[in-house]
C-alpha cells in the first residue's frame, strides 16, 4: 500500500490520551488508525504489528497503551503482574520499533513514558539529566521503554520519541483518579447527595498539568527534525488541598467542613515530581495553555455537565 503522509496509529487510543489525541489529529487533517483492548490488531503479537506496518506503513505510531495501578487501589506487584507490565509496557512497544526498523524506516514513534521514570528525585525539579531511578514495576518498565526507544534511535536511525509525562487531567479520567474524585464530591456535597469527602492526603503535591495541553506536546515532539526525550510539565507544585479548595470555592462552598484526611485511603505513597519542560518549549515551542486554576474550573465545568 502506498504510504499515506497524514497517517497516525494511536495505540491506547480509547483511554484520555488516546481519545484526547485524536480528537486533536483529526484537526491537522490525519487519517487515524485506532488500537485498544478488543482490536483487530494485538499489539503484543510482533507478527500482527509486524503486518499493520508493513501495510499503512504510517506516518506517525503513537504509544499511549500501558498498565498501571492507582496510588489509590490495591498495588499488586506480584509475578503475574509484573509479567503484564512488561507485556503491555515493554514488549508491544519493541514489536512497534521492530516494525519500523524492518518495514517502514519513515514512520515516526512517540511513546508515552512517566515521571514515575525519577522515583523518589532528590532535585525538586526534574530535567531530562535527572538519573532514571524508578522504583515501581510500572516506573521501571516505563524506564525500560525509555531506553528501547533510545536505543533503536542510536542504533537504527529511527526517529523514536519519548514524552516524560507528569500528571495531567481532564474530564475524560475514570472514577479512580483524585482529579474526578474531588469534582464529583464537590458537587454531591453541593447537592445533598453526600455530607464529606474523604481523601487520603491534603498536602500531597504534584505537578498537574491540563491533558490536551499535553497530547498537542506528543504531537509537536514529532514535526521537529529530531528525536529524544522530553518532560512535559508545568514545572509548578500544586497541593491536594489546592485542587479542593479552588473545586470547592468555585461552589460557594468552605471545603474545611466538609473534607476528611484519611490515610489509609492511600495504599502507596509516593513522593512530589515537578518537572522542568525547558527542553521540550526550547525544541517545539510548547507551553501550556490552560494553568491549575483554569483546569480546575473546567473539570468542574465538565462534571457538572454530566450531571
Amino acid at each position: 500500500m502506498k504510504q499515506t503522509l497524514k497517517t497516525a496509529v494511536i495505540i491506547g487510543s480509547q483511554g484520555q490520551d488516546g481519545r484526547l489525541l485524536s480528537e486533536h489529529l483529526r484537526t491537522q487533517g490525519y487519517t487515524l488508525i485506532g488500537i485498544d483492548v478488543g482490536s483487530e490488531t494485538d499489539i503484543c503479537d510482533p507478527v500482527q504489528v509486524s503486518d499493520l506496518v508493513k501495510k499503512v506503513r504510517p506516518a506517525e505510531i503513537y504509544h499511549l497503551a500501558a498498565y498501571h495501578q492507582s496510588s489509590e487501589g490495591h498495588s499488586d506487584e506480584g509475578l503475574t503482574s509484573i509479567h503484564e507490565f512488561y507485556r503491555i509496557n515493554v514488549f508491544s512497544l519493541l514489536n512497534c520499533l521492530e516494525a519500523i526498523r524492518i518495514s517502514s524506516p519513515a514512520t515516526r514513534l512517540f511513546y508515552a513514558a512517566s515521571s514515575h521514570v525519577f522515583g523518589e528525585p532528590k532535585q525538586p525539579l526534574q530535567n531530562e539529566e535527572t538519573p532514571l531511578s524508578p522504583v515501581s514495576a510500572y516506573g521501571i518498565t516505563k524506564t525500560d521503554g525509555l531506553n528501547w526507544c533510545r536505543s533503536y534511535r542510536e542504533r537504527y536511525g529511527i526517529f523514536a520519541s519519548t514524552g516524560i509525562l507528569y500528571n495531567h487531567e481532564s474530564p475524560l479520567r475514570g472514577p479512580s483518579f483524585l482529579s474526578k474524585k474531588i469534582m464529583k464530591g464537590a458537587l454531591d456535597i453541593r447537592d445533598g447527595k453526600a455530607q464529606k469527602l474523604i481523601l487520603g492526603n491534603l498536602s500531597a503535591e504534584a505537578d498537574w498539568g491540563y491533558a490536551p495541553d499535553y497530547v498537542e506536546a506528543m504531537h509537536k515532539m514529532l514535526t521537529i527534525d529530531r528525536s529524544s526525550e522530553f518532560i512535559v510539565a508545568t514545572g509548578i507544585r500544586h497541593t491536594v488541598q489546592d485542587f479542593v479548595e479552588i473545586a470547592f470555592g468555585l461552589l460557594d462552598l468552605d471545603w474545611r467542613q466538609y473534607v476528611e484526611e484519611n490515610p489509609s485511603v492511600i495504599k502507596r505513597i509516593e513522593g512530589a515530581r515537578i518537572g522542568d519542560a525547558a527542553k521540550l518549549k526550547a525544541w517545539t515551542g510548547w507551553k501550556p495553555k490552560i494553568d491549575f486554576r483554569e483546569m480546575v474550573g473546567l473539570l468542574l465545568d465538565a462534571e457538572k455537565g454530566g450531571r
